[in-house]
């Protein structure tokens, strides 16, 4: 992507992993692991008795492809275990993503549907499918399609996929195709399509309009940072609305800055924008799907460079809401640009300020790449997006915002350090350095996210994951709906 040119980049397109209706469509049976097949293809002796002699076991995971009498293929088979869990966690109908990536192409329909399964057995086949390929020379091999199913809800379907497909296409995209100017493009094409408002406030700009630290991070990068302001409201709704506000961190490229990464540290600094990413596919979801809220989207975005004017550790920054912060390390930098945009979306009073970031490698070794670490003092909110993310497969684990550690940022010449004085919950004080930057939110809710997936599973490939888009938007749905 470029600010000037599209430069290769298209809105994610999904219509060539699903398909409509199809006369010619093969099956998908799936097996639970105790399963007689023979029940399972009563009237078909041919299929059932090819899976007999082929030793099929409906093992998780495990699928066969199945003949017709004059060679052509009917089918496949694949086992979903005992129908309790998919991966990494949720009901069986996630594992049909792995065969999105496994079947040869051509139009494929489920013969043995899950009751009240067929909407999450679509997304996860539409999940697993996705594969990015912007740099990959020579012709695509044409994708298998997913039929999609009688009484599935089409549109939603292919709202969360494409939401899903576009923060994962920001995520696995390189600095030199997706700079702060290119994270700008994005929103201005997404806002675009859903006829949103939107404000971007670049370089010095940021100064005169009170965003010291965004610009402080910023600086030393030959792109200039800018904080994008996005809004929405649904024109189906005319009246009151729940206010809802997310903040994503958009560091494009993290060096650490003059406390320098070591160089294997940086390999993966392309993904420290996985929060605003993030924010971008929740963002699409929820206007696609014409969420009755009154959406903000804030994302700071920046890359934290060096160079001579870059900030240094021992600086004192003041940042928007006048608070003062001694640096004690430039490698946090994203609680800086957060900080900013959370003291702008907090003087609207949202009813609900969402912030979400690839913030520390200390809820990465807490909890590990799948499970994002979750802060929030409501618990009835905690309690929804936890169940829901279990429910579909993108879970979120809680951590406590513990006042007690609140000590740990302690400055002697300013109101706080960005960082804290030991080695220990730097997950916990970094939720605690934000959370300071909240006062009028009627609800805050922060984030810790991986934003990668480190090796392929049922859901999708290694690479960029916008994690929690999918259960924040079930909860914030199911509690506007209730």
């Amino acid at each position: 992507m470029s600010a000037d040119t599209e430069n290769g980049w298209q809105f994610p397109d999904v219509s060539s992993v699903f398909a409509d209706k199809s006369a010619a469509a093969r099956s998908i049976w799936t097996l639970r692991e105790d399963e007689d097949a023979a029940t399972t293809f009563a009237g078909q002796p041919e299929a059932a008795k090819w899976l007999d002699e082929v030793g099929f076991k409906a093992k998780p995971r495990r699928h066969t492809l199945i003949p017709k009498s004059d060679g052509s293929l009917a089918g496949a088979a694949f086992g979903y275990g005992d129908g309790d869990a998919g991966v990494p966690c949720g009901p069986s109908a996630l594992l049909l993503g792995e065969l999105a990536r496994a079947l040869p192409a051509g139009d494929y329909a489920l013969a043995t549907p899950q009751t009240g399964m067929v909407d999450m057995a679509a997304i996860a086949w539409g999940l697993g499918a996705y594969d990015f390929r912007r740099y990959k020379t020579g012709s695509d091999d044409p994708a298998p399609r997913l039929v999609l199913p009688e009484g599935v809800n089409a549109s939603r379907v292919k709202a969360i996929v494409e939401g899903i497909w576009f923060g994962r296409d920001l995520i696995n995209t390189p600095t030199n195709d997706l700079g702060p100017a290119d994270m700008e493009f994005a929103a201005r094409e997404l806002a675009e399509r859903h006829k949103a408002k939107i404000e971007v406030t670049r370089g010095d700009e940021l100064l005169t309009k009170n965003f010291p630290m965004i610009h402080a991070v910023g600086r030393a990068s030959a792109t200039a940072p800018r904080l994008i302001d996005m809004r929405w409201r649904p024109k189906s709704h005319t009246g009151d609305l729940k206010t809802v506000t997310i903040v994503g961190k958009g560091i494009c490229f993290d060096t650490g800055g003059l406390d320098l990464k070591p160089a294997a540290a940086m390999n993966l600094m392309k993904k420290d924008m996985g929060g605003a990413a993030t924010a971008l596919a929740l963002a699409h979801m929820l206007m696609a799907l014409e969420v009755p809220v009154a959406l903000r989207v804030l994302i700071p975005t920046a890359e934290n460079s060096v160079s001579g004017n870059a900030f240094r550790p021992g600086d004192v920054l003041t940042s928007r809401s006048g608070k003062t912060v001694e640096i004690g390390n430039t490698d946090a930098e994203g609680r800086l640009v957060l900080a900013d945009a959370l003291s702008l979306a907090d003087e609207e009073e949202p009813d609900t300020l969402i912030s979400l970031a690839t913030l520390t490698g200390a809820a990465r070794v807490a909890l590990g790449p799948d499970l994002p670490a979750l802060f929030t003092y409501d618990d009835q909110f905690a309690s929804s997006l936890a169940n829901r993310g279990f429910a579909i497969g993108d879970p979120v684990w809680r951590l406590p915002l513990w006042k007690g550690y609140n000590s740990k940022l302690s400055s002697g010449v300013a109101d706080m350090n960005n960082v804290s004085d030991g080695p220990f919950a730097g997950a916990i004080t970094a939720a605690l350095f934000l959370h300071r930057f909240v006062a009028k939110a009627g609800r805050y809710v922060h984030i810790d996210l991986y934003g990668w997936r480190p090796a392929t599973r049922p859901l999708g490939r290694k690479g960029g994951e916008p994690h929690a888009a999918r259960a924040l938007l079930g909860a914030i749905s199911q509690e506007v709906a209730s």
